[in-house]
């Protein structure tokens, strides 16, 4: 997949859109500076005459927005935010505003793509703005622009403003851990007061690698973090990370649970741990504790780069302050990481690039074809060329789409064993797989597969993205067509040489899971069968699964 775009959704997920607003009746006399006509709100400025009168426009309005791309004009605590993307929800709105203090109130404007937010106090307001003229704001892979309104208050009328209002709310109580709140659109377990500042995280349906750092950009911007610790249990990558106060915990955790790191994939699932405090031992690429830069790498492991434990050194001069726990003590390049993260702009070394080629070795070069290793290696990426090495035809080359899914199926099929023998995957030093010569012979060892019709993952946003399990003894079957017995499965799949355990049709009979006796069998029953031709055009799709019957 092309160009992956980082997707932290840092919202509560969709509901009702705000109501249909009425079209613009008048105008408001007197000065109305940068700030366009508003959506069923009252403003109140010292500078015009709008403190006591609703204006409203609709999505349709044509009128062009007069003011300036620069932040200026005099400070205020409203702040005006333009050429936001069409989709974006109230939530990530909210989210610019966070690390600087306290989001009071929000109008959408979403038929002219922009909105006002209200922070607590004008300071706060400065920050944000100075912040944000040096780092430029980013929504959805789209800069947008943020300066101060003319007006120094922003007052909405919630009937028309009802959904914006119950996400503020609900932030609201996150910030102050109050208990929660009537009439909100967000769950009461959503919003009850956290009881640690550890959170545990699961990564599903993890089909690009998720990394300790990558972690640390995306809830950074909800607090310091100041530990974390990655694993992997259940053949889950999973971690506990722990911040300073229990709110910020609280806060990523209703910002973040249940959004996905990439596009249809890596999706955070995230619980309050019962733990509340971390141990760090080691500070390396599965463990990090921010507050002790000096921790050793631990046998094995990379040792962090003196000059990066010298920036968290800095770094954490300023978390050891109590009450400086919030984005605003980290320096700017990590708030800014932190920023693009939640800003959904693609991270700085967090990209689809990378080896797209793999070697695998100690393959049984009796049995082991082209077409097997496309099958295989197919469940975890779209393989675009397989070569055998003539000279050692017990390894083969494996060129995939992109560096992820060369990282994934890496990860997942290193020590696996096919055709009787443990295979190993590493990170070849070539770019590409040749194809031979023109006229060349080279007894059918190298396949070109670009084309395949078989690839899994090249329609973006496929459910596949989101089936992705390491081998298992079950497996998944889908594509069956009615005439096809549960016995007639059995048999085809005994026929591969492994002992069907045990089976389960889904209720529409279309699906089923199929245990095979182990791991290996149904790999090996995976490579047989995966598009096989059950008859009646159906070809049987096999992968696997994350299921026991």
């Amino acid at each position: 997949m092309d160009g992956i775009v980082t997707e932290v959704a840092v919202g509560v997920k969709e509901g009702a859109g705000l109501e249909t607003l009425k079209e613009e009746r008048g105008k408001a006399p007197g000065k109305r500076g940068s700030d366009e006509l508003l959506s069923g709100s009252v403003l109140s400025s010292p500078n015009s005459n709008m403190s006591s009168m609703v204006v409203t426009a609709n999505g349709n309005d044509s009128k062009k927005f007069k003011g300036e791309d620069k932040m200026d004009g005099a400070p205020s605590r409203v702040l005006h935010i333009r050429k936001l993307p069409g989709e974006v929800t109230e939530t990530e709105v909210i989210a610019l505003g966070l690390p600087f203090g306290k989001v009071t109130n929000i109008l959408m404007l979403k038929g002219k793509n922009q909105a006002f937010l209200e922070l607590a106090t004008e300071e706060a307001a400065i920050t944000m703005v100075n912040y944000y003229s040096a780092v430029t704001p980013h929504l959805r892979n789209q800069p947008i622009y943020i300066q101060y309104s003319n007006h120094k208050e922003l007052k909405t009328d919630n009937t028309l403003n009802q959904r914006a209002q119950a996400v503020l709310q609900a932030v609201t109580a996150v910030q102050t851990a109050n208990t929660p709140l009537s009439g909100t659109t967000v769950s009461e377990s959503a919003v009850t007061p956290a009881q640690s500042p550890v959170l545990r995280i699961i990564i599903d349906n993890m089909y690009y690698p998720v990394t300790l750092d990558v972690l640390h950009q995306i809830f950074s911007k909800f607090g310091a973090v100041l530990k974390i610790i990655t694993f992997t249990k259940n053949n889950q990558f999973q971690a506990l990370l722990q911040y300073g106060d229990p709110v910020n915990a609280q806060q990523a955790k209703l910002a973040l649970d249940g959004q996905n790191i990439y596009n249809a994939c890596c999706t955070l699932r995230i619980d309050f741990s019962k733990l509340v405090n971390l141990n760090v031992k080691y500070n390396n690429d599965k463990s990090r504790d921010y507050t002790r830069p000096d921790l050793p790498s631990g046998d094995g492991q990379p040792a962090l780069d003196p000059a990066i434990a010298a920036a968290f050194a800095k770094e954490t001069s300023l978390l050891a302050v109590p009450g400086a726990l919030s984005p605003l003590a980290i320096p700017n390049a990590a708030a800014a990481a932190a920023a693009a993260a939640a800003g959904r702009v693609g991270m700085p070394g967090v990209s689809a690039g990378g080896n797209t080629v793999l070697l695998v070795s100690n393959l049984n070069e009796e049995m082991v074809t082209p077409q097997s290793l496309f099958t295989l290696f197919g469940v975890y990426g779209d393989v675009q060329r397989v070569k055998i090495l003539y000279n050692k035809k017990d390894s083969a080359l494996i060129q995939m789409a992109d560096g992820n899914q060369s990282q994934l199926a890496m990860n997942h099929l290193n020590g696996q064993k096919m055709y009787g023998k443990i295979i190993r995957v590493t990170l070849s030093k070539h770019q590409t797989v040749q194809l031979p010569r023109e006229g060349l012979d080279d007894q059918g060892l190298t396949k070109d597969f670009g084309n395949s019709p078989l690839h899994r993952f090249k329609k973006p946003g496929s459910k596949n993205f989101q089936n992705i399990f390491p081998p298992s003894a079950t497996l998944h079957l889908s594509n069956i067509p009615p005439s096809v017995a549960e016995e007639d499965l059995r048999t085809l799949f005994a026929n591969t040489g492994g002992t069907v355990k045990a089976f389960k049709f889904f209720q529409d009979h279309k699906m089923a899971l199929l245990q095979m006796a182990t791991v290996e069998e149904a790999i090996q029953a995976l490579i047989d069968l995966h598009n096989y031709n059950l008859g009646e055009n159906h070809h049987l799709r096999v992968s696997f699964s994350k299921s026991t019957i």
